[in-house]
């Protein structure tokens, strides 16, 4: 019991001078950058308040079933995982999203918090069919650009009723690609949306199952994009579906059709979350030092300049989709 005691006052200790030192070092990179006394006071008042809220979740670093039993995600190195409920908190309670029952989990940097990070992978379950995927090679990719791009400029105004910015659809960021074998469709897009200065990165990967697909929707800004290049292997192998729910085993005497092909789900419309949850990375890296520009400045001084290795995914020989 005394030993316990003694461990806990010296973790306890530990904690506090890193924290201490890490104040320390932040005041020191504020005055490095010439930052005025408000600014530096809600440099520090932004890590310790992420700080405090980092240590209110839990993380999952191996695997975890999605959607009950329907499939599961293996995290890849270098990332964690929120479950269901936690997603759910970050992207509602934290970042100010509607609810959505359909999230099953978020993925994120293992280096990074929920409101200190790059790009956040969100994961999601839709069930509205088995997707036939006869359109896919026959697809011409730039006239379906040109037709949303048209169908996005027809939406801005009811996206203006409903109280959300407008968006201009650039074009695509990666041009699509789907992979037959593995059914994984994966797709992304530049977006910029109303009042904001630097374009949104919206890359979709679907992964087609039996009775729907799975969704990993990942927004940050573009500057991401080679990061999510780098390592998009063992994002697309992280998930798959479990036996019964896979794309092979559809029968068509008992499952439904879903009502559009790969054109369809690749044209579907930009939803609010994208503007949203654009609007929340930039808001807690302007609050953080308030601008955009010294963030960047800031992590690579306080947490060093790194090269981002290319991270290779958990194999798994007992499901293969």
């Amino acid at each position: 019991m005394k030993t316990k005691f003694i461990y806990f006052i010296a973790l306890f200790i530990t904690v506090a001078i890193t924290r201490a030192q890490d104040i320390e070092r932040l005041e020191f990179i504020a005055d490095s950058l010439n930052l005025s006394e408000e600014e530096t006071e809600a440099l520090v008042s932004f890590k310790m308040y992420s700080d405090s809220l980092e240590n209110t979740f839990t993380y999952i670093y191996d695997r975890s079933m999605l959607n009950g039993d329907v499939a599961k995600i293996i995290i890849p190195e270098g990332y964690k995982f929120l479950d269901r409920d936690q997603a759910q908190r970050v992207l509602s309670d934290i970042w100010g999203n509607p609810y959505d029952d359909s999230v099953m989990g978020l993925l994120l940097k293992e280096d990074e918090s929920p409101v200190e990070t790059s790009y956040a992978i969100e994961i999601s379950y839709s069930e509205e069919g088995y997707i036939e995927d006869d359109d896919a090679q026959d697809m011409d990719y730039d006239d379906l650009l040109s037709e949303m791009q048209s169908d996005v400029k027809e939406s801005n105004p009811e996206r203006s009723k409903l109280g959300y910015g407008t968006v201009d659809l650039i074009g695509w960021a990666t041009k699509p690609y789907y992979d037959q074998d593995n059914k994984k469709l994966y797709w992304a897009k530049e977006l910029l949306f109303e009042d904001e200065e630097t374009s949104t990165l919206n890359y979709n990967i679907r992964v087609l199952g039996r009775k729907g697909f799975m969704n990993l929707n990942v927004i940050g800004d573009m500057d991401t994009l080679e990061d999510v290049e780098n390592n998009l292997d063992p994002i697309l192998g992280s998930v798959s579906f479990n036996t019964g729910y896979k794309y092979s085993e559809f029968d068509p005497d008992f499952d439904d059709v879903a009502a559009y092909g790969i054109g369809g789900l690749i044209a579907g419309k930009i939803l609010a979350k994208a503007g949203f949850f654009a609007l929340i990375l930039k808001f807690w890296k302007f609050i953080a030092i308030g601008g955009i520009a010294l963030i960047a400045g800031v992590k690579k001084m306080f947490f060093g300049s790194k090269e981002q290795p290319v991270i290779e995914a958990h194999k798994d020989d007992s499901e293969v989709s």
